[in-house]
């Protein structure tokens, strides 16, 4: 006896004819979230989650399975099999290779992702028309084993007073777990190794001031009960869960966009695919005034300078990025060979 054909529908989403194809099936199985629930989650976001991503080269990652199946990363549009209206945009990776990117111009490019089981959208810190010179600083604050959401959200609030002092706004949002991201819109001015040497610059300021609590230690040996500002995010081909994107994991969570004045008090868990839509609808997105006011990472690159002459240069990158300039070992300094110099020193 034949199966029954899979339920497929078409969707209008801005202007285009969206296939939405076995709605029914399970993604969050805890939860009992199903492909059709993601898909209209997407839908019911969209303001807030194209103002993430409208104009930047996104990596999808997805689950065609659902989150407990098998998942990956998709940083190539295919050449085939896709609707003629959807979007690319060239990048380049740190090796010297391309690839073209889906790059959302409407909401109808993140429900048809939405479709090819994408769960999890990691925009770019740049838009198409100039694909390396970033126009997002994106800082973010990792909690270490022995850390919580609660001392992320309490760096954030140090990072916020610094940022006070250099006269600019920035935008925090949880991670969709126990970190908290901050974004600074910039002038798209700088490669992505300056934007990277002006986060470094932040991270150490804050930390120079709240040891006890930051660390821009790359070597998890030494970064103790710490948060880490993670300063590689801002490297080349390194990429954060947008605003508004779901998150792979039991409970749906969203990396939500919220006000200084709730971050304090905020729970990370209660921001799912349940909820947003209801509290974007309501409250409006806190990121709405995002765009307005593009800064000047000068004094950032200031402090840089400033930090170099003390001693204090570059830190390691990825390990998939080629070797760079100035920067030091990559290994960790308990496994670090010692040469005659150190025994003489």
């Amino acid at each position: 006896m034949a199966g029954t054909k899979a339920a497929v529908t078409e969707v209008e989403v801005a202007g285009h004819s969206v296939r939405l194809s076995s709605p029914d099936r399970v993604i969050f199985p805890q939860r009992g979230f199903t492909k059709a629930d993601v898909f209209h989650y997407y839908l019911a976001v969209g303001d807030g989650i194209m103002r993430a991503l409208r104009d930047r080269p996104t990596t999808l990652q997805r689950f065609p399975e659902g989150v407990e199946g098998e998942a990956f990363f998709q940083k190539r549009v295919p050449t085939r099999g896709v609707p003629p209206w959807v979007t690319t945009a060239q990048i380049t990776f740190p090796s010297g290779r391309s690839a073209a990117e889906l790059c959302p111009v409407d909401l109808a490019h993140v429900a048809w992702a939405a479709q090819m089981g994408t769960i999890v959208f990691h925009p770019w810190p740049v838009r198409t028309a100039d694909a390396d010179r970033p126009d997002e600083l994106r800082i973010d604050l990792d909690p270490q084993p022995g850390t919580d959401f609660a001392d992320a959200a309490r760096a954030a609030g140090e990072v916020r007073a610094l940022l006070d002092e250099l006269g600019v706004a920035g935008w925090p949002k949880t991670s969709g777990g126990r970190g908290v991201h901050v974004y600074l819109r910039i002038q798209p001015r700088w490669t992505f190794t300056e934007v990277r040497r002006a986060t470094i610059a932040l991270a150490r300021e804050v930390e120079r001031r709240h040891p006890d609590l930051v660390t821009t230690a790359w070597w998890k040996e030494e970064r103790g009960s710490r948060v880490f500002v993670d300063f590689n995010q801002m490297a080349r081909d390194r990429t954060i869960a947008c605003a508004y994107s779901l998150r792979a994991n039991a409970r749906a969570t969203v990396s939500t966009p919220v006000k200084w004045d709730e971050l304090p008090d905020a729970d990370p868990d209660d921001f799912d695919l349940r909820t947003v839509p209801a509290r974007l609808a309501e409250r409006g997105d806190p990121h709405a005034g995002i765009d307005d006011a593009p800064w000047d990472i000068t004094p950032l690159l200031e402090w840089a300078d400033r930090d170099a002459a003390a001693g204090q240069g570059d830190l390691p990158y990825p390990p998939d990025h080629p070797k760079m300039p100035g920067e030091p070992k990559r290994v960790q300094p308990s496994r670090a060979k010692r040469t005659p110099d150190d025994d003489n020193a």
